[in-house]
């Protein structure tokens, strides 16, 4: 094993597949929404790290928006409802409290209803400063999302290390002009400039107004 040191002013968190695993609840949605549609198991490629409707406009892209928007609504709403089997990522829990000095903020897919729901039920304390659906209007792997992140914590970009698990994601954070930590098993296809397995390969060492971020990998 081999240990990268990352030097930032800032964090910024994706939430499914990075610090809660909730592949048991979004397999089990979007496979029902695919055999209503006629679609197969590859869905399952495209629809982590990105917001719903933008899945669904990758999926069927002759559809018009307002029903992948609509079938979105519904969806959140089933996710949210469903919280059977999300867990949180190994290292979770103590790689959020070791940020308790850091700046940091979420940045997921999610919309906030959602979010809250899952971190409660993986027992995981929510960032003070939260980017959720509602608040971009274009989904990763745009980057708006992590640079609205960046701007509320009012650090540069290229001052922020974005922790990711998808392909959307990790294609954010690079448009974003960040450096990514991949988290998890879908990351490494990706070239996130580090992988881990999960969160208890992230030490975070805090030296003066900057971050030193440990990862053994």
């Amino acid at each position: 094993m081999s240990t990268t040191v990352l030097t930032a002013r800032a964090l910024l968190l994706d939430m499914d597949g990075t610090l809660v695993n909730s592949d048991a609840v979004v397999e089990r949605v979007w496979r029902r929404w695919a055999d209503r549609h006629g679609l197969g198991d590859d869905v399952m490629e495209v629809v982590h790290g990105r917001q719903g409707y933008a899945s669904m406009a990758v999926l069927l892209p002759h559809r018009p928006m307002e029903q992948n928007l609509a079938d979105n609504a519904r969806m959140l709403a089933e996710e949210t409802a469903d919280l059977d089997g999300v867990v949180p990522v190994p290292g979770a829990c103590a790689f959020l409290a070791s940020l308790r000095d850091v700046p940091h903020a979420l940045v997921t897919s999610a919309d906030a209803p959602l979010s809250t729901a899952r971190m409660a039920a993986a027992g995981l304390a929510l960032p003070g400063i939260r980017v959720t659906a509602e608040s971009v209007g274009a989904s990763k792997p745009d980057p708006e999302g992590f640079l609205k992140g960046a701007a509320e914590l009012g650090v540069a970009p290229a001052e922020c290390v974005v922790f990711e698990d998808s392909g959307a994601g990790i294609a954010a954070g690079r448009a974003a002009g960040m450096r990514v930590v991949g988290v998890g098993p879908r990351a490494a296809a990706h070239r996130p400039d580090v992988v881990v397995a999960d969160l208890t390969a992230v030490r975070v060492e805090v030296v003066g107004e900057r971050v030193r971020i440990h990862v053994t990998a």
